[in-house]
């Protein structure tokens, strides 16, 4: 219940503040007075108005609904207070208001942002079925079934338990009790803005604890689902009782900004609007004061504040073709700072954001931005979900047969949902959720279809993978990164061009080490779940890891493996193989290079009368012939057994090892000697020495190697140049 909440002007307790926040002041469309909260207590307390007129208190909900939705139906609005009023009667806030005074506010906010009269109508009635002898039946039978669901919904988000030790199954409640529809959500945020900007008269302890909840909880969520107009006001209310002090700075700030007599916001604003009445560009360009918290933050960054600091410039179109007109001409007759150019209309932000980011550098080196963006943008930028109207109706040529789908909500909201079903447990659902909610930053990388990926900034290619194919990406293998190979673990960049490498074994498993390179709740829930599911198969990864690093962390990169067969002579002597023109000649195959036929090798005397066969491309070679060593005939004989140095390059997985070794013996290699360097950013490097039957197997061996999940390459070993 809600009724605990006390009126006060005062966003917190601060001692010397003055009542209410103040901004800069700027252009703006005209405001409608601030709600009386004592003349709304006085109208309740004179009970409803005569049946076919509206009640004198929710006059100014019905002006704000009309101004967004001329045609609405005021029927329910007008039954939905009277039962409210009626059941609520009584019942006070420790203010003194009369309790009806709450919903009214609440419901004022969301006509305010543009909520359709559905959501209007329950927000009126959202405390009554907790707080009164109302029920859910009677909500349905006189208001029908989406009413009732939002009130249920509300009412069971009332009924989650907020406390500190409750938080990790708080935020599953919460997603159950939203049920799908983030118009419970919306309520919900509403509610708690109202009951924020009437926290004033609470112990303090109570306000820091409903503030931090609100923080870490309702603030993330508002930012998810769009709603800018009561995060930010969220976020000051909340400043304000958690850091008095540095609030009362910002608000100094502000203030004193206020009152100089000069405005470069002000200045660039009308020159703005020169440069686009020239242009013959219709638009309303408006200068957008920030708020508390985010001068807090600029301040923090910057140190010393300049005039430009405390706004932006807005310019306001009608159609999406215009943003890049505008875009255009102030880019040619304003200085712009070109890195400060994004474009949100193309590439919409995760909470349906869209707009032009962009800046222009005045004269005395201040820098001014400035958003452009069509008024629908607008009113989506500030109201998210709760602009977009009724998710839930059919299109009139597509009936949804009573089938509840959202058309508007954002992919966020539904994978969350998702997630917390398929969470191995509260406590892992929490902790990965918080880590998302405390991103604030989103990147945008694109597919090779065009397709593109929203992720959080810092995401890896783990993070896409697990974005695009679900926990099928448990059979990715790698990654290409705008053209060029790239381990799992690598950190993505805003406009990158992401091409998963899917490996084709069905029963591929995630290696426990993406844990370190994941960062979306998506990623993480789904490698833990297939760990917890396969405890087995995790601990076999887990040893694996433990005996690779022991075998290499004493080892010098390179170094052969003491585990690996001995080396053995390096080619068989023969003429059957390698023919010399020097009659009588012992003939070797260098090491350095080991050719196979049908390389291209030439040869020359060593001591002993033995001839070493090397590749023609081979260092050595160029660097005996510079020492005057004359080079001796050698050509291929008959085919026979030929020994072969292959490096494959491949990512870190569970059994790669095992699955390259019998790759090779299928191929009838056999291996003399085997060195694995150790892992470097998930990719390992394998080195094999083996003894093939006849040379023509070769390319087939090499191309079983490839086939091997993981593996991206495997080539021939390069002549390595020796020193002196």
């Amino acid at each position: 219940m809600s009724a605990e909440a006390t009126n006060s002007v005062t966003p917190g307790p601060m001692p010397g503040a003055v009542s209410g926040p103040v901004t800069p002041t700027a252009p703006r469309r005209k405001a409608r007075p601030r709600i009386d909260l004592r003349r709304l207590g006085r109208a309740a307390l004179l009970g409803p108005a005569a049946r076919g007129r509206l009640p004198d208190a929710i006059s100014h909900v019905v002006e704000a609904h009309r101004a967004h939705h001329p045609d609405a139906d005021l029927e329910p609005l007008r039954h939905a207070y009277v039962l409210a009023e009626s059941s609520h009667r009584g019942q006070m806030r420790k203010s003194g208001e009369p309790y009806i005074t709450h919903p009214l506010a609440v419901t004022l906010i969301l006509a305010e942002l543009g909520a359709e009269t559905t959501t209007l109508t329950a927000s009126l009635l959202h405390d009554t079925v907790e707080d009164t002898d109302v029920t859910l039946d009677q909500v349905r039978d006189q208001f029908g079934e989406e009413v009732r669901y939002l009130v249920d919904g509300v009412t069971k988000l009332e009924k989650v338990d907020y406390g500190a030790a409750a938080e990790p199954e708080t935020f599953r409640k919460m997603l159950v009790a939203t049920g799908n529809d983030v118009r419970v959500m919306s309520i919900k945020l509403a509610d708690r803005l109202h009951n924020m900007r009437t926290l004033g008269v609470m112990r303090p302890e109570k306000q820091e604890r409903i503030a931090k909840v609100t923080r870490d909880v309702l603030i993330p969520l508002a930012e998810r689902l769009g709603v800018q107009a009561l995060k930010t006001e969220l976020e000051d209310l909340v400043f304000a009782i958690l850091h008095p002090e540095e609030y009362a700075h910002t608000r100094e700030l502000i203030v004193r900004n206020a009152a100089r007599a000069d405005d470069p916001l002000a200045e660039v604003a009308d020159e703005v609007r020169g440069v686009l009445r020239e242009a013959d560009i219709t638009a309303e360009v408006l200068i957008r004061p920030r708020h508390f918290v985010s001068v807090h933050r600029v301040s923090r960054k910057r140190g010393r504040l300049r005039g430009s600091d405390f706004g932006r410039v807005l310019v306001l179109v009608n159609e999406d073709a215009d943003c890049y007109g505008v875009l255009g001409e102030l880019h040619t007759c304003m200085k712009p700072v070109v890195s400060e150019f994004k474009d949100f209309i193309a590439v919409p932000k995760f909470n349906l954001y869209q707009s032009l980011h962009t800046a222009v550098a005045r004269e005395d080196g201040q820098v001014v931005e400035v958003l452009i963006r069509t008024h629908q943008m607008h009113k989506v930028a500030e109201a998210g979900v709760v602009a977009l109207g009724n998710p839930y109706a059919p299109a009139p040529e597509d009936p949804a047969d009573g089938e509840r789908v959202d058309p508007t909500r954002p992919g966020w909201l539904s994978r969350l949902l998702d997630w917390q079903e398929a969470a191995p447990d509260p406590d892992h659902f929490w902790s990965t959720l918080r880590e998302d909610l405390a991103q604030d930053r989103e990147i945008t990388v694109f597919r090779p279809d065009g397709g593109t990926l929203g992720l959080p900034e810092g995401a890896t290619c783990v993070d896409a993978a697990y974005a695009q194919y679900g926990e099928d990406a448990h059979a990715c293998i790698g990654a290409r990164v705008n053209g060029r190979l790239a381990t799992l673990s690598t950190v993505l960049k805003d406009g990158d061009t992401v091409q998963l490498l899917m490996g084709q074994d069905p029963a591929s498993e995630p290696s426990r080490e993406w844990l370190e390179h994941a960062h979306t709740p998506a990623a993480r829930i789904a490698i833990q779940r297939w760990l917890t599911a396969h405890p087995v198969q995790a601990e076999s990864q887990r040893n694996e890891t433990r005996i690779a690093e022991d075998r290499t962390a004493p080892r010098p990169l390179g170094a052969p493996d003491p585990d690996a067969a001995p080396e053995q002579p390096a080619g068989r002597p023969g003429t059957g193989h390698v023919l010399a023109d020097l009659p009588g000649a012992t003939v070797r195959l260098a090491r350095c290079c080991t050719p196979v036929p049908p390389d291209e090798i030439t040869g020359f005397a060593v001591r002993g009368g033995a001839v070493t066969v090397h590749r023609v491309e081979c260092p050595a070679v160029a660097r005996m012939k510079d020492g005057g060593r004359a080079a001796v005939g050698v050509r291929w004989g008959e085919a026979a057994e030929c020994r072969v140095t292959l490096v494959a390059e491949s990512f870190v997985r569970p059994h790669l090892l095992a699955d390259l070794t019998e790759a090779m013996a299928s191929e009838g290699a056999e291996i003399v000697s085997a060195t694995v360097e150790p892992p470097t950013q998930q990719q390992v490097r394998h080195t094999y020495t083996v003894q093939l039957p006849d040379a023509g197997h070769l390319p087939a061996l090499m191309r079983a190697m490839r086939n091997v999940a993981g593996v991206y390459d495997v080539s021939r070993a390069q002549p390595q140049p020796q020193g002196g």
